[in-house]
């Protein structure tokens, strides 16, 4: 099963470009979930959710949408004396579960989370703290493009993220690789310019894909899914909904 969708769906810069002007913002994933049947939870990064907020959006949802949800900060870029928030944030996701709308947590790593000894422990105590869930982890640094590596998230059941963004030195080329039941990729745009260099955080993922560069991943994600049971792919170039125009041209690529 092929999941397509978007990094987010509340964003006030979408609306006009994609939710109506009069549509009040209670009922944006309402809306969004008649068009997608799945969201990337990104909030989750700047706090851990309470059980409640995430009842309310599943309640927003039909039968079969499915959500994602990203680790909270403190779980992958502070990574010290932070064991309650691992048991807090798995605590959070009961009501999607228990719902049968949650696919798996992405744990999504900063680009100075260098490949060493203390990392890839790191990632093993990541494993044991979030026991049977399932869990995507993305790196930012091209340090961890390796066969071992690969050969690690497999030994403890970690996903791989795979990535579509600028080709940038050091960073993550677009490669398709599947180590875990859930195979994952984010669309964060190719804005090579305003990747390091800009003001706000939107910048980076101003970006427009052609249906030419997004044809490159169509074959690259059913092989994926042919591995995986469960795949999904999320548009992260969100400024001002060009994500909604990403994820739908992958729907028409993929088959709908």
């Amino acid at each position: 099963m092929i999941y397509v969708g978007t990094s987010g769906y509340s964003y006030d810069d979408w609306v006009g470009p994609y939710y109506p002007t009069d549509l009040p913002k209670k009922e944006w994933l309402s809306f969004y979930a008649g068009e997608f049947q799945t969201s990337e939870i990104n909030f989750t990064y700047y706090r851990v959710p309470s059980p409640w907020t995430l009842e309310q959006m599943e309640k927003k949802t039909p039968e079969g949408f499915v959500f994602t949800v990203k680790a909270t900060q403190q779980m992958t870029h502070e990574r010290e004396d932070n064991q309650k928030v691992f048991t807090d944030f798995c605590a959070a996701l009961r009501p999607l579960l228990e719902a049968d709308k949650f696919g798996c947590v992405l744990a999504q790593f900063p680009y100075s989370f260098h490949n060493n000894q203390r990392s890839r422990e790191y990632l093993r105590v990541f494993r044991e703290r979030m026991g049977e869930l399932p869990v995507v982890v993305e790196f930012r640094n091209m340090e961890w493009i390796e066969p071992e590596i690969f050969d690690l998230l497999r030994e403890l059941g970690l996903g791989f993220c795979c990535v579509d963004q600028p080709r940038l030195k050091g960073l993550i080329p677009p490669i398709a690789e599947v180590t875990a039941p859930v195979a994952y990729v984010r669309f964060h745009g190719r804005n090579a310019a305003k990747w390091w260099q800009h003001k706000e955080a939107w910048e980076r993922y101003d970006y427009s894909y052609t249906t030419e560069e997004l044809s490159e991943w169509a074959p690259k994600i059913k092989s994926l899914d042919e591995q995986a049971e469960m795949t999904f792919a999320f548009a992260n170039n969100h400024w001002q909904g060009q994500a909604v125009d990403t994820a739908r041209q992958l729907k028409m690529l993929l088959g709908g």
